[in-house]
This record gives structure tokens, sequence and C-alpha cells, in this order.
């Protein structure tokens, strides 16, 4: 599960800011985190390519082109969060993402998909009760720490202050 990595590189990237800069920079953890999360999705596209595009309703064409063309959308947004002048417009675009790939997660829900394996499987619609509420975590953890990132510029001005 690639999420696990949020709060592990979110830690040890905070830790390592507050080294370095001498206060805590969470929105740029956060981004770090996120950033990394989304390299290992984009490995996933590939080593799991053919469990992914069982992801995707039979009426769609070109199944493992688009996973393989998401996979890369997903390490170009991860390089876009670290790059200041590009932070919020990959944060935006990256929301847009987050929203239109969970019809695919559902689609996989419901068909028992174990991306994993490649296989009819699957844990089924009961993952939805995770899946979607993760799903609304990512869009917020985006949000919170590209477009509307409050944290960091409050405690920089604290810091001027003393």
């Amino acid at each position: 599960m690639p999420e696990i990595i949020l709060p592990i590189i979110f830690c040890i990237a905070l830790f390592i800011l507050k080294t370095i800069h001498k206060q805590y920079l969470f929105a740029l953890s956060a981004r770090i985190a996120m950033a990394t999360m989304l390299v290992t999705t984009a490995i996933a596209h590939v080593v799991f390519a053919e469990g992914m595009s069982m992801m995707l309703p039979d009426w769609i064409p070109y199944k493992m082109e688009l996973v393989y063309i998401t996979g890369m959308l997903e390490a170009v947004a991860a390089v876009g969060l670290l790059m200041p002048t590009y932070k919020k417009l990959t944060g935006w675009l990256l929301i847009v993402f987050f929203v239109l790939i969970l019809p695919a997660n559902i689609y996989a829900a419901m068909k028992h998909v174990n991306l994993e394996s490649a296989a009819f499987d699957g844990d089924g619609p009961s993952y939805l009760w995770y899946r979607i509420p993760l799903q609304l975590f990512f869009i917020a953890w985006v949000y919170f720490s590209s477009i509307r990132p409050i944290a960091d510029k409050k405690m920089a001005l604290n810091e001027k202050k003393r």
C-alpha cells in the first residue's frame, strides 16, 4: 500500500528540513511525501500494468497504453509538486486526476480486481469503504500542501517576528 509512504516520508522530511532550515516546513514535507508516493505508484503502473488495465471497463480502448500514460503523469506530477513555480498548478491537476481515477477504483472493486495478481479475486466492494475516504484524503493532502499551504507561511512569519 503506497499510502503508508505519506506519513513515513512526511515525518522524515519534516525532521530533515527542520534540521537544515531551523523551522518546520510542513507543506514542503507534505509535498515531498506525496511526490514520493506518486513515484511509487508510477512504478506500480509498469510493474502491475496488466492488473491495472483490468481496472478499466471493457469499452475503454488502449487500456495498457492508458495505464502507462497515467503512470507517466504521476511521475511528472511528482516533479511538479517539488517545483515552486508549478506546485499550485500541479496541485489542481492532481486533484482533477484523483477525481477522474476514482471511477476506475470503484469499477475495480465491483469486479473484485486484484491489480497485483491480475486476477478477479480482490477484496470487492467492501474495499470502497477504505478507498473513497483515502481518495478524499489524498485530495485534501494535495490541496493543503500545494494550493493553500498556510502552515509554512505562518511559521515563517512567526520566525521573522522573533
